[in-house]
């Protein structure tokens, strides 16, 4: 189904964008507990990878009357962009020289990947790198969520910085690293972000197992919704790489289980905006409650990690308290009008 482009949008449209650029990052790598709040500059690195890349899955998104399951299909292309080609950490065996053994859970030889590593990624970035920052940042502009918020320059610009976070965050990633992965991998990382695009772009494939019957039931709560992905969401944090093949096996049942009863609650009577900025919500704070006792992976341990860790916590709160306030007052005015 193809909706026509929205109106062209206005220059206030840029504040909603500026926000993404930057609360993009700012949940993928410091609300996770991956960065410290001491390198917060890193963010002039990552934003320009990360934002860009959330902005620019909103705006296709959006220009072309795709939701919320196109979002998460185009979040898995950005996840095999940037850990097949700007980290390579899908084939490297010592990603950084960590020595975490981040393929070792699931390793599959021929490939030179680990199943675990691979399914994490898909559940990191479309979940929490892409598509929660985009609901959390269009519920803060509810009356803007369904619109595109750039026009053809703007999505021009973000394009060109989208390539330069791409191409800095690979140069940083080669120097700290010299790992090159091998060739047929980075065949098969290209073929991934394809198959992941045509998915996400296919109107008709992505619609048609989401048609409302007109007997369904009501749908729950935004409160049960949100308590379940809470318990998904932690679920899926707390399975360990050191369980091996069952790490796989655990997470992908987490996300079958998780995914169907979504599914079925979207086909229901009632689901509305305040539904989907709930699992928004519960995905961002699982990563705050989790980032506490997140193992430190860079920087120094001391107090500063924990005052940060409390900081983007508490800022966490602060956006879904508002995202919440705006959704559920914009959603009581259109349904007064």
């Amino acid at each position: 189904m193809n909706v026509p482009i929205a109106a062209k949008p206005s220059a206030s449209a840029i504040g909603p964008a500026v926000i993404l650029f930057f609360l993009a990052p700012l949940i993928a790598e410091y609300l996770l507990g991956d960065l410290p709040i001491t390198l917060l500059p890193a963010l002039l690195v990552l934003a320009p990878l990360y934002g860009a890349g959330a902005l620019l899955v909103r705006e296709i998104a959006r220009a072309n009357g795709l939701g919320l399951p196109s979002m998460l299909l185009l979040g898995g292309a950005y996840a095999f962009l940037e850990e097949a080609f700007t980290t390579q950490s899908l084939f490297n065996p010592d990603y950084l020289h960590m020595h975490m053994g981040l393929l070792n859970a699931g390793y599959i030889p021929a490939l030179g990947m680990g199943a675990w590593w691979t399914l994490w990624m898909l559940n990191v970035h479309p979940v929490w790198s892409i598509t929660t920052p985009i609901v959390l940042t269009e519920a803060l502009f509810p009356s803007r969520a369904q619109r595109p918020w750039l026009g053809p320059i703007g999505r021009i610009i973000v394009c060109v910085v989208f390539a330069i976070g791409l191409v800095a965050n690979t140069v940083i990633s080669w120097r700290q690293d010299h790992f090159i992965a091998k060739p047929f991998q980075f065949v098969i990382g290209a073929a991934l972000v394809l198959i992941f695009v045509a998915l996400a772009l296919g109107h008709w494939l992505v619609i048609a197992g989401f048609r409302r019957r007109t007997n369904a039931p009501n749908a729950p709560s935004p409160w049960i919704t949100g308590a379940c992905a809470m318990v998904a969401a932690s679920a899926a944090l707390l399975i360990g790489k050191e369980w091996g093949w069952w790490a796989f096996v655990a997470l992908l049942a987490v996300d079958l289980a998780f995914l169907a009863l979504v599914k079925r609650w979207f086909l229901q009577k009632g689901w509305s905006d305040l539904h989907s900025f709930s699992l928004a919500a519960a995905a961002a704070l699982a990563y705050a409650w989790h980032s506490f006792i997140q193992p430190q992976i860079v920087g120094k341990p001391g107090p500063a990690v924990f005052i940060g860790r409390a900081i983007f916590a508490l800022g966490a709160l602060l956006v879904v308290w508002l995202g919440a306030k705006k959704v559920a007052k914009y959603s009581q005015s259109a349904a007064n009008s």
